[in-house]
């Protein structure tokens, strides 16, 4: 079966309005027999040892990202005792700053995402930083497919991993956004992405974070459409299905980092 390690790769100083003190890029690293593949990346060492000419000032003060070079996935990769390059795919839910810093860190790794995504991407929408991708990434799109899951769209991610690991779209965040759904055990693993920022968004509409999470969002129609999938999700497989998102701490093993 395929381990999964929870790994945190980027720590912000919350959000605008926000009541938590903090929040994380909550990724993880799925440990096979036949390699080794990252979901999402998080912010990589360019970004950390140039941060302004990665990303620019403004991101940086809007979020309040703090960088460390500990954080990054290929130091965390490391300290587990692998090797860089023994990362052979990445996967990711959407092409955000936030998700894909480190990519440029595992240029032999194959990138997979939805089609959508890819083509949002490559058609230069504003949301996406060129710099982190001139290391040219391996990019495998994802295409739509038959498969269902909990009554869901799922996409195969053939990695030859013992796990099945399936995309599921979840857009509207991002005009391709996608969760991450890992078999272990007879159950699953979903990391939704920034389906939400923080879990107080699939609780209530009256909190301070969900104007921001709708203010960053392609589709916000389509992203509160994919929150109630998430929220069908928790309500009804909650014994089947374990939730993460990629900001909410308390969804973190070990949380108080």
């Amino acid at each position: 079966m395929t381990r999964i390690h929870h790994i945190n790769c980027g720590t912000l100083r919350g959000f605008p309005n926000d009541p938590n003190p903090k929040a994380i890029c909550h990724c993880l690293l799925l440990e096979d027999k036949n390699g080794l593949a990252l979901v999402d990346t998080g912010f990589g060492l360019a970004e950390v040892k140039n941060p302004v000419e990665q990303i620019g000032q403004q991101l940086i003060d809007t979020f309040g990202i703090i960088f460390n070079e500990a954080e990054t996935a290929v130091r965390q990769i490391e300290k587990l005792g692998f090797r860089s390059q023994d990362v052979t795919h990445a996967i990711i839910t959407h092409c955000d700053v936030d998700h894909v810093g480190g990519l440029a860190d595992f240029p032999q790794a194959e990138v997979h995402l939805s089609e959508e995504e890819h083509a949002s991407l490559m058609r230069g929408h504003h949301r996406y930083l060129p710099m982190q991708f001139v290391h040219g990434p391996k990019w495998k799109a994802t295409s739509k497919s038959p498969r269902r899951w909990f009554g869901l769209e799922a996409r195969p991610v053939a990695l030859g991993f013992e796990s099945e690991i399936l995309l599921i779209p979840l857009f509207g965040h991002t005009f391709g956004h996608c969760g991450v759904a890992i078999q272990q055990n007879g159950k699953w693993l979903l990391h939704i992405g920034d389906t939400y920022y923080r879990k107080i968004e699939a609780i209530s509409d009256d909190n301070p974070i969900t104007p921001l999470t709708s203010r960053f969002a392609d589709d916000d129609a389509q992203r509160r459409n994919s929150l109630e999938e998430v929220k069908r999700l928790a309500r009804n497989h909650g014994n089947e299905i374990e939730l993460c998102s990629t900001h909410e701490i308390t969804e973190f093993p070990n949380w108080n980092l």
